[in-house]
């Protein structure tokens, strides 16, 4: 039998959460970038849950930057997709309602700039992943080299990147006398907030220093963390959310039932109930973010590897061997020791919470999915404790297994998705005996200072990818 597709024709079965609210009296209020899976699990269940706590004009324009895939899906479907929450019993479906529009940007840009310019619009949040903020691996402000750096720089009027359309759209705001919007970023960045801001004042200042002055006196880029496990989905996924809702959906996605916002409360003309959802307001983010990066995705990043280097598919796989679960245990037990306490968490509790979420057999998170882009996520998640733990005094000694895993996964396979690709795999190619981790050590801006001049865990490093030329 074929079964319709998810839109607002379709009535549910009474176990799935429909919207709470009437989608026809949503008007627009956020802005997000990066129309993928995390997204829709999280930011957009926590405004649908705002939504039906305090409804107000806060429906989300979904825009994605590049691919128009997912922009005719939401098209199709009214708007509407679903959310499987793998429970120890068994799937819980909800169905999202709070997105309102949707667009590909690289085919409707000026439809974007018309919503960035909208005094409706109040909140952009983002969720592009860390390669697309075009940030310099050396300098930390923009890379004039990145693609969509080097075209919006050139064609500020015609953007394609994130920081392109923000600085457009804050200008065009300005010439009309509309105060700024908020810029929320939720990606994995540390100080994200204030990573967004620089590179957004930056390219505003290249452009015209009166709007970069004008940006800084008025605009807001809080810091959050975001934290949900959300696997890429499959066809698995979506034969399961059929069987629930009784209808085809091609957007549906599969997550855990556990979900973490937490958010600087620096907001620019108000901010949606989020609260309701569990969302946590904060004065300062940055010990809950760097707990996050060091200890959850930290320990992810050495688990993909860990699992590329063993032929196993899934975090849950790696996770069932004993031996691979320690290795990721005493990960996080060295990472802890780099934090400073972190206002109502229990660190000891955190971790063995992260152990429990990685084993969960109904999250199947791909490790070939979480290895992409391993250069750009190093830095937050292992180089910078590894600096803070030998100034400390510690060897590093977890943290160089978690490189040197890395190199030799990159050596073993000869390949990687990776902004990097060229670089790494021509130094996995030099393939030096006696110290195996120099040809990537000299790649320019991949391991810091401190950690070039670190002779001993250099040493360690190089261990670590030794053991595995005969494993």
């Amino acid at each position: 039998m074929t079964l319709p597709r998810l839109s607002n024709a379709v009535a549910l079965p009474a176990s799935v959460r429909a919207p709470g609210y009437d989608r026809a009296d949503l008007s627009p209020g956020i802005v997000h970038m990066g129309l993928g899976a995390f997204h829709r699990a999280h930011q957009a269940v926590y405004t649908q849950r705002a939504l039906q706590a305090q409804f107000g004009p806060w429906g989300i324009v979904a825009v994605n930057l590049r691919s128009p895939e997912p922009v005719e899906a939401l098209a199709e479907q009214d708007g509407l997709y679903s959310v499987l929450v793998g429970e120890p019993d068994g799937d819980r479906a909800e169905v999202i309602g709070a997105t309102i529009d949707w667009i590909c940007a690289a085919e409707e840009r000026d439809r974007v700039l018309a919503y960035l310019a909208d005094p409706q619009i109040r909140i952009v949040t983002l969720t592009v992943s860390e390669k697309a903020y075009g940030l310099h691996p050396v300098s930390g402000g923009l890379d004039p080299a990145h693609p969509a750096v080097a075209n919006d720089l050139q064609n500020p009027q015609a953007p394609v990147g994130a920081i392109g359309f923000l600085v457009e759209g804050l200008a065009l705001r300005r010439a009309r006398d509309v105060p700024p919007f908020t810029v929320l970023c939720c990606d994995n960045l540390p100080s994200n907030g204030r990573v967004v801001r620089k590179l957004v004042l930056e390219m505003a200042e290249r452009r015209d220093p009166d709007l970069a002055r004008w940006i800084a006196e008025h605009g807001e880029f809080p810091c959050s963390m975001v934290d949900r496990i959300v696997p890429a989905a499959t066809d698995e996924t979506r034969a399961r959310a059929a069987a629930l809702l009784g209808a085809e959906d091609r957007l549906a996605i599969e997550t855990e039932p556990f979900i973490q916002w937490i958010i600087e409360d620096r907001f620019v003309s108000g901010r949606p109930a989020w609260a309701a959802g569990g969302a946590l307001f904060v004065e300062n983010v940055e010990p809950y973010e760097k707990m996050k990066l060091r200890l959850l995705n930290g320990a992810h990043t050495l688990i993909a590897h860990l699992g590329l280097l063993h032929g196993l598919e899934y975090v849950r796989d790696v996770m069932a061997v004993p031996a691979l679960a320690a290795q990721a245990k005493q990960h996080m037990q060295a990472a802890v020791t780099t934090l400073d306490p972190v206002p109502g968490i229990d660190l000891d509790a955190y971790i063995r919470q992260l152990l429990e979420r990685f084993a969960n057999p109904r999250i199947a998170h791909r490790t070939v999915q979480i290895a992409m882009d391993t250069s750009q996520k190093l830095p937050q998640r292992i180089l910078s404790p590894t600096v803070d733990a030998l100034a400390a005094g510690s060897d590093g000694a977890a943290f160089a297994k978690a490189v040197g895993v890395w190199l030799a996964s990159l050596q073993r396979r000869m390949d990687c998705n990776d902004p990097r690709r060229d670089e790494l795999v021509a130094a996995a190619g030099e393939r030096d005996t006696d110290d195996p981790s120099a040809p990537f050590f000299r790649i320019e801006g991949l391991f810091p200072r401190e950690l070039l001049e670190a002779r001993g865990w250099r040493d360690l490093v190089n261990a670590e990818m030794k053991s595995w030329e005969t494993a």
